[in-house]
């Protein structure tokens, strides 16, 4: 006994000599430093000003994916899917989240593979300005969501701003009133979705209620039993591929 607690005194010295070698050992951390100098020219204040630009844009970003993008519709939709069903926790926010997110990737790939052709890739390769690839950047998200608004939300917008002459074309709008009329117009088309998929199970929840009131099972709650009955409709009707099938064929 005296040998075995003798060789871990041993060892724990030992252990303590490494750790305080180590700690002595200079490690090479790296440093971020941000200085600020004066500029040499226009030219580095231009660059400057475009840094910081887009730093701003980067911080604005969440805000311009779910303001500018299909990503609105698209989780209302399945958050409407959620609550008609009467799983309120499942799918979980994450999961919905994540698919309307990829789901959006995937109907905004078309306007994201031409920003990027016209716009991002030209001003990489110093072939534009910075101001021609925000224009070209702009068309074909104006596009996009000129498409999917309704005349009645534009109108509305054009004359709360009150401007001076009014648009003759869809390019003479700005986008400051397209992107609060393209928000409306989609929170309308996913509230009509969400109507349209609340009606079935509507009807199987009076259906479960009006029997169980009519054999007298006034305790027993009847999402209870509704819950399977329209799991299994949903299952059998091919719900999810409908579903995001429809959503996406929408925005085309």
């Amino acid at each position: 006994m005296w040998r075995r607690g003798q060789n871990w005194w041993i060892a724990l010295l030992v252990l303590v000599l490494a750790v305080d070698a180590w700690a002595q050992t200079p490690v090479a951390v790296p440093r971020v430093s941000v200085q600020v100098g004066t500029a040499q020219g226009p030219k580095d204040v231009a660059v400057t000003l475009q840094v910081l630009i887009l730093m701003t844009l980067l911080t604005l970003a969440p805000a311009f994916l779910i303001m500018t993008t299909a990503f609105t519709r698209i989780v209302v939709v399945l958050a409407f899917l959620r609550t008609a069903i009467g799983t309120p926790t499942i799918p979980p926010n994450q999961v919905l989240i994540g698919l309307s997110l990829f789901l959006t990737f995937f109907v905004m790939a078309p306007v994201f593979d031409e920003v990027n052709r016209n716009a991002l890739q030209p001003y990489l390769n110093n072939r534009i300005s910075f101001q021609q690839a925000l224009g070209n950047a702009e068309k074909p998200l104006r596009a996009f969501m000129l498409r999917q608004t309704y005349e009645k939300d534009l109108q509305l917008f054009i004359n709360l701003s009150k401007p001076k002459q009014p648009p003759r074309t869809p390019d003479d709008v700005p986008i400051t009133t397209i992107i609060p009329a393209f928000v409306l117009s989609e929170l309308k088309t996913a509230f009509i979705i969400g109507f349209y998929i609340y009606i079935p199970f509507l009807i199987i929840d009076m259906f479960v209620a009006s029997t169980l009131m009519s054999m007298g099972m006034m305790m027993l709650p009847p999402i209870v039993i509704s819950l399977p009955f329209k799991l299994l409709v949903f299952i059998m009707a091919n719900g999810w591929t409908l579903l995001v099938g429809s959503l996406v064929a929408g925005f085309k």
